[in-house]
């Protein structure tokens, strides 16, 4: 009998301490993020129409398919960080060639289409892609510049839980078109991505700063 007493002394002691002590509530947290030295190599294989500098901890992959389509010429590159599970889409289109275009028809279906890669087509489409965002994106800003090496290009950033939050092109507007998106091969969330995706940005602009034609 005393024993039970002694419990109930003891649960109306942490019921009065829990009721009297104050509740602070934890932010939710993600896990640390340890960065890599930034350091650079130049990607300049002699067959492609541009170089540029990427992170040393990144890989230079050959692009054999672009969302499930064969890519129109060799020139396209995947810029890998397996360490994040991110990917950077490097889409090239010669200005004045040809490529496949989707279509659509009065049923609502695509078919594959040959057409003439114009100028202001593709800035276009660079535009029109960055805005199939709107419907998640918390904004959409772009940005025109100029790199040190006098090239021209457009620079997006997608705020909210897009699939990319970083897209870019660059061309010298009379020969030579180039588009990039940075990709993770997760669900988009903003939170947890946004760390990796503002040390990634610092990548994205070292290879813009740095990009040059070579025809």
């Amino acid at each position: 009998m005393n024993f039970i007493k002694c419990l109930k002394c003891v649960a109306a002691l942490l019921i009065a301490t829990s009721c009297n002590s104050t509740y602070t509530s934890k932010k939710k947290g993600y896990f640390k993020i340890d960065f890599p030295e930034r350091k650079y190599v130049l990607l300049d294989e002699p067959s492609l129409p541009y170089s540029f500098e990427y992170p040393a901890y990144a890989k230079i992959v050959t692009d054999s398919t672009y969302f499930d389509s064969n890519p129109e010429n060799p020139f396209w590159r995947n810029i890998d960080f397996p360490q994040f599970n991110a990917r950077i889409f490097l889409s090239y289109k010669a200005i004045g060639g040809k490529a496949l275009y989707k279509v659509k028809e009065a049923d609502g279906s695509y078919k594959d289409s040959l057409g003439i890669n114009y100028f202001d087509a593709m800035v276009n489409d660079a535009f029109n892609l960055t805005n199939k965002n709107e419907s998640v994106a918390s904004s959409i800003k772009d940005s025109v510049f100029k790199n040190p090496n006098g090239i021209t290009g457009v620079y997006f950033k997608v705020g909210g839980n897009a699939a990319t939050a970083k897209q870019f092109f660059l061309s010298d507007t009379t020969k030579n078109f180039i588009r990039g998106a940075l990709y993770f091969n997760t669900s988009p969330n903003a939170d947890s991505l946004q760390p990796v995706q503002d040390f990634l940005q610092a990548d994205i602009i070292h290879l813009i700063n740095t990009f040059k034609w070579k025809n």
